[in-house]
């Protein structure tokens, strides 16, 4: 048995702001923001657009691709983000609603942007288990962009984050792009290094001032960055590899490598060590970080762009704010067991 993507959808707010902008209001120069921090621009979602509704909007583009109605859908899971219509709210449920999956149960999870690839490892691993599941349609929106204060110069690293959303539908035995295997890594120690220090339990009840405090901030910006420099680089290469050894694809090398936007020279640093080129991937300067749906956009451009063909190994690989390295291989085109 094999599990396989047979739909794939994005949706983007119609506002941005550009490299411009962001200069304006950091007094960063522009050309730094765009060369170094690797934003030309980036989508931002407008009051309307909220994370379950961009969600919701992917979802039926996705159920379009994959040419089925939301009747046929098992099960939903929600991947994306925790800053949600609601607190305490479960977005799953209200997309299986719209859609008309009207028998399908639903949860929602989150590894921070490390959760389409855990997503799909957890779909794929309740298709096999069970026999009740046929067709999984996994669902996230995010605009994690309203809890970054571009002036706090702490969390100048989170530049690049802007809104949008992405879906997959996944189906057993789906005979073409078949979801190989994962490989996840964590490091709790970052758990409170980066964080948003209001509205949580630990300050509740809200205090007058918070609102203006409602954004990520690092307490302790040494120790943060000595971490990410040491740990970041080497924790991706070690889940891309381990995911491509446990799909047996350690000797067929890497056609297509589905990654986060992040800074340029990390994305360059990534390439180099796996041997890669620009034909081999899509940075996502026209778009920033959108969270756990890069990886589902860049496959996407990298279809339009005839970078991914049938035959082709895709990596899809991220990291979760917290820490959690994540990468998931996936065999496109026609599959045969």
């Amino acid at each position: 048995m094999h599990v396989g993507i047979i739909g794939l959808g994005t949706w983007l707010p119609p506002t941005s702001v550009s490299a411009a902008d962001l200069a304006r209001i950091t007094a960063i120069p522009e050309e730094v923001i765009a060369q170094k921090f690797g934003i030309k621009k980036k989508p931002v979602a407008g009051p309307a657009d909220t994370t379950a509704v961009m969600g919701l909007e992917a979802a039926r583009r996705a159920l379009a691709d994959a040419g089925i109605s939301g009747s046929e859908v098992d099960l939903v899971i929600w991947c994306g983000a925790q800053h949600k219509d609601y607190p305490c709210w479960l977005a799953g449920l209200y997309v299986a609603e719209k859609i008309g999956a009207r028998s399908a149960w639903s949860f929602d999870m989150e590894a921070m942007c490390g959760s389409m690839m855990a997503a799909l490892d957890v779909a794929k691993s309740l298709i096999v288990a069970r026999g009740d599941l046929g067709t999984v349609l996994l669902v996230s929106g995010y605009r994690n962009n309203d809890l970054i204060d571009p002036r706090e110069p702490t969390t100048r690293f989170m530049l690049d984050i802007g809104s949008g959303a992405a879906a997959v539908v996944l189906r057993r035995n789906a005979g073409r792009n078949a979801v190989l295997a994962s490989a996840f890594r964590g490091d709790g120690s970052f758990s409170e290094l980066c964080v948003v220090p209001v509205l949580g339990a630990r300050s509740w009840p809200p205090s007058a001032g918070d609102e203006a405090r409602a954004h990520f901030v690092v307490p302790d910006e040494e120790t943060f960055k000595q971490k990410l420099n040491d740990l970041t680089l080497p924790n991706f290469y070690a889940v891309i590899r381990e995911a491509m050894e446990r799909s047996r694809r350690e000797g067929t090398g890497i056609d297509y490598l589905a990654i986060l936007h992040f800074k340029r020279s990390a994305h360059e640093a990534v390439l180099k060590e796996l041997g890669l080129g620009a034909q081999n991937t899509t940075y996502l300067d026209d778009y920033g970080h959108l969270g756990q749906n890069d990886q589902v956009l860049s496959i996407q451009l990298g279809l339009a762009a005839g970078k991914i063909r049938d035959g082709s190994t895709v990596v899809a690989v991220g990291a979760g704010l917290g820490f959690v390295w994540a990468a998931t291989v996936i065999a496109w085109g026609p599959f045969e067991e």
